[in-house]
């Protein structure tokens, strides 16, 4: 997961075996020809509709993972929509909810963090869609050898470690909360009644 100038330099794309590139912003096109690329047009807006997205962006990731490739995700600044792609993949290959996922890619990426408008559609993702997205990603392929569970399970044991020296360095017991940068939101917190 990165930004824009990130996916476009090839000696470090191939240093990490990079085969498929997700972008998400608002002028994605494919840059480099020996790629395979899905290419999301979306805005970072609070209001963009990224959730109608998720399931080809998860299959895309999904595939490409399972046929031995790598996937990098990236949007303009590897912050917001790149990260809420990686997030609703997780909760989809994991049983963890968006909150744990999101604390999992922080972990290895601190500054990451989706809009207020991406973390309500994570939530609906969670409460609405993600049993579903489950069991249409384990019927529609192969088993995943991968081990997500235990590997996001390692990281939210790592950002805990991390949260806790943040913590007792700066001896503020109300800072970890506000380090995280998620926002808790009680379900539909915008009143939004809209399906999109």
């Amino acid at each position: 997961m990165t930004f824009t100038s990130d996916s476009e330099n090839v000696d470090s794309l191939s240093k990490n075996g990079i085969t498929h590139i997700l972008s998400v912003y608002n002028n994605a096109k494919p840059v480099l020809k020996d790629m395979t690329y899905l290419c999301i047009h979306a805005a970072d807006a609070s209001s963009q509709n990224l959730s109608q997205h998720f399931k080809e962006c998860i299959s895309f990731i999904h595939e490409c993972r399972l046929n031995g490739g790598a996937c990098l995700v990236h949007c303009l600044a590897g912050v917001s929509r790149s990260t809420t792609m990686v997030v609703a993949y997780l909760m989809t290959v994991t049983n963890y909810g968006w909150e744990d996922c999101l604390s999992s890619v922080k972990a290895v990426r601190s500054f990451v963090g989706p809009n207020y408008g991406f973390q309500q559609q994570l939530q609906e993702f969670q409460m609405k869609q993600v049993s579903e997205y489950r069991s249409w990603l384990q019927a529609s392929h192969q088993p995943s050898p991968f081990k997500e569970q235990e590997q996001v399970e390692a990281l939210l044991t790592l950002y805990a470690e991390q949260q806790q020296k943040e913590q007792a360095h700066r001896g503020d017991p109300a800072w970890m909360n506000q380090a995280s940068g998620v926002y808790p939101l009680p379900y539909n917190a915008y009143g939004s009644d809209s399906k999109s």
